[in-house]
């Protein structure tokens, strides 16, 4: 089944702006993730562990512990870059900060928040990453 987007500016011409199949398997729903425009990249939020690391008996985060994390994060995973990232070399003299596949750290709430397929990601300015970190595992916000 697939369910086409329409845009309604004008209610009696509205136009087909994109489609998504519900039935797609995950690689095809993989493929329908936005491609950043500019000098944007689009980052997925990895997941937070589901129990607090020091409990020594399995203890689950609720809910909305899980949702605070998830919003205040300052660890990434690069997705996709915009063409003009890191174009400008008299901004970026040394060359790109980050690369597809990097993990980066970012203050917490930057860049524009959506969820796709239940997964939350971020666009953010190429000027917004802080730093470039091989293992995140262990990083926390204080």
């Amino acid at each position: 089944m697939t369910s086409s987007i329409l845009l309604a500016t004008n209610a009696d011409n509205p136009r087909i702006v994109g489609a998504y199949d519900f039935a797609a398997t995950a690689e095809e729903k993989g493929k329908q993730l936005p491609r950043p425009s500019g000098y944007r990249i689009l980052c997925a939020i990895p997941e937070a562990e589901k129990e607090f690391e020091d409990s020594e008996i399995g203890l689950i985060k609720a809910d909305e512990t899980m949702r605070n994390e998830e919003t205040l994060t300052t660890v990434l995973f690069v997705v996709d870059m915009g063409p003009d990232c890191y174009q400008d070399p008299s901004k970026f003299p040394n060359g790109a900060w980050c690369k597809e596949g990097d993990f980066i750290l970012v203050r917490p709430h930057s860049g524009s928040r959506l969820v796709i397929h239940g997964r939350e990601f971020r666009i953010i300015n190429d000027d917004s990453v802080e730093a470039v970190v091989d293992d995140p595992r262990g990083i926390t916000r204080k």
